[in-house]
């Protein structure tokens, strides 16, 4: 993709470490950025794998302070940042951990943007908004999907307009991300694979953003790459510890592509899936990239094509829409053969949550104002995202 006369940023933490006891680093990476007491975000579903302790224990050993926030919530809103802020605040924090999946990171980086700015969350909808820096930051992953402890999003539900509001703000990047397979080992098969096909999803949108640079290429293609390889291991086995750690990987890679190429239309319209019925992102991810990335493979025959190789998929003799359709095919057999329900009231059911058709109109609205899509390939028409929304339904 020619990026001539483009201006092309690259954001990610100042230090990442990734590997088997990554997390027994905590103590000096957190002396190294100033932090005396963090505030640790987190949720109750790693304070109960015990998970929590398994960090706290690292603390503890060092003599250090700490307080723990753990009332985070999937997809965080903003009453849930509020008291996170409120918590921190009364502790007397002076800096931020983040333990868990998107949830956590995102609901960590909200309470530092209101700790630093003021205000409320509200005010840093758009992108780089803020303007005083965030406390010192470290953030510690326990999926292989959102690359959320990598990136400058946060992504947090309105409770009043239901609406995830997409905050891309260069501030929230972590100082410090740790990925620590370690901490993975007890996620259950069905998080596994949302996560992993959140991660997927991050990589493919990349691969044909209209941002995309030869960087963001090359890190998208290793991610798709390792994701074909891995994540069906991961969710068959997750003690299969050099999976999981090429998840982490992935996911970190895909979180490189996307964290500076942005997203597309299958993110816009899985925040409203997540802001109006509280469905979990990476399974919304999952269920419309098949249908959204048919809709966008005419802007982009060729780099289809290449996601089908990259998949595994034998293009050899097609034309290049013949070959671009194959990554739609493996993209769907992966996440069949992952588990993913097939549908979006499929997914509902599981988690038995009611959707109703009849509010398709409105998240229409609400995805083609959401950031995400400005990067998208081709321009999508309010009719077809209300038929993608139909055809997924």
């Amino acid at each position: 993709m020619s990026t001539l006369g483009q201006l092309n940023y690259f954001f990610i933490p100042s230090v990442t470490l990734i590997g088997v006891g990554a997390s027994s680093h905590i103590p000096e990476r957190l002396t190294m950025v100033g932090a005396k007491k963090p505030l640790i975000v987190t949720d109750k579903g790693i304070v109960n794998a015990g998970i929590l302790k398994m960090v706290t224990d690292v603390l503890d050993a060092k003599k250090m302070s700490y307080a723990v926030f753990d009332e985070t919530i999937p997809n965080p809103t903003d009453k849930n940042v509020h008291d996170g802020v409120e918590f921190y605040k009364k502790n007397k924090c002076d800096s931020l951990i983040t333990l868990g999946g998107g949830s956590s990171h995102d609901c960590g980086k909200g309470v530092g943007l209101v700790v630093s700015n003021g205000g409320t969350i509200h005010d840093f909808e758009g992108v780089d908004v803020s303007k005083k820096p965030m406390p010192p930051y470290i953030a510690i992953n326990t999926t292989a999907g959102t690359a959320s402890e990598i990136t400058r999003f946060c992504i947090i539900t309105d409770t009043k307009r239901k609406v995830k509001m997409a905050i891309v703000d260069w501030r929230v990047t972590a100082n410090v991300a740790i990925n620590d397979p370690v901490l993975m080992v007890g996620m259950p098969p069905s998080l596994t694979a949302a996560t992993g096909m959140d991660a997927l999803t991050h990589a493919v949108e990349a691969y044909v953003s209209t941002a995309a640079n030869p960087l963001t290429d090359a890190a998208a293609e290793k991610a798709i790459t390792i994701i074909a390889n891995s994540l069906r291991k991961a969710v068959a086995n997750g003690k299969d510890m050099q999976a999981r750690e090429d998840m982490c990987f992935a996911q970190y890679l895909a979180g490189m592509a996307f964290n500076n190429a942005s997203l597309g239309h299958v993110h816009a319209m899985a925040h409203q899936l997540g802001g109006f019925y509280d469905l979990p992102h990476g399974e919304c991810n999952a269920i419309l990239l098949p249908y959204v990335s048919e809709y966008n493979l005419m802007a982009h025959l060729e780099r289809y094509g290449r996601i089908a190789e990259l998949l595994g998929t034998c293009t050899c003799g097609l034309n290049k829409r013949d070959a671009a359709m194959k990554a739609i095919e493996a993209i769907r057999t992966l996440s069949t053969d992952v588990g993913i329900p097939a549908s979006i009231s499929d997914l509902a059911k599981r988690y038995k949550k009611t959707v109703n058709e009849k509010d398709i109109d409105i998240m229409v609205g609400n995805a083609q104002k959401d950031a995400c899509g400005l990067t998208n390939p081709r321009t999508m028409t309010d009719l077809a995202v209300k038929n993608i929304y139909k055809a997924a339904w």
